[in-house]
């Protein structure tokens, strides 16, 4: 089962290395991770996609917990959370097969944000099976690069707050 799980950490040196270290000590593979600041300046949110059943989830959860620089550590699996991806991807698309490429592109709210002669580079986001799709959409066009940023997430919040 594939888990989401953010942790606020102290926005510090070698707190990335040492939650990664963490993770590698216990042979336990990150499928994404993702780090940025966050609305206060002394903490970062990282953002880590595993793979794994809820038992062995829940020990590498406690374990994360027990670093010192991490402030707070949630797993959101059965919550509700809005997850999202974002993908740079280049597509061929010369000028016989652009009309069916800017269709897709449209099919799926991408944004072009580069274009040449012979290709078209392309701005996607959203939950990580829209990416998915998309990719395999392109792949009879030719991809020609492609980077992720792997996945966000945020709970929910509760219709009763305001």
């Amino acid at each position: 089962m594939k888990h989401i799980i953010s942790a606020l950490v102290e926005n510090k040196p070698g707190v990335l290395a040492h939650v990664a270290g963490m993770f590698a000590a216990r042979a336990f593979n990150i499928d994404s991770l993702v780090v940025g600041r966050t609305e206060d300046p002394d903490l970062s949110r990282m953002t880590i996609v595993v793979v794994g059943d809820d038992k062995v989830v829940e020990q590498v959860r406690k374990q994360l917990a027990k670093i010192i620089p991490v402030v707070k550590v949630q797993d959101f699996a059965g919550q509700p959370v809005v997850a999202r991806d974002l993908m740079l991807i280049s597509i061929a698309a010369p000028a016989e097969k652009r009309p069916e490429v800017f269709s897709v592109i449209e099919m799926f709210q991408g944004k072009v944000v580069d274009i040449g002669q012979k290709f078209v580079m392309v701005e996607i986001s959203g939950p990580e099976a829209k990416i998915e799709a998309f990719i395999d959409l392109c792949r009879p066009y030719g991809i020609k690069n492609m980077a992720r940023t792997g996945t966000i997430a945020m709970a929910r919040h509760a219709k009763t707050e305001g």
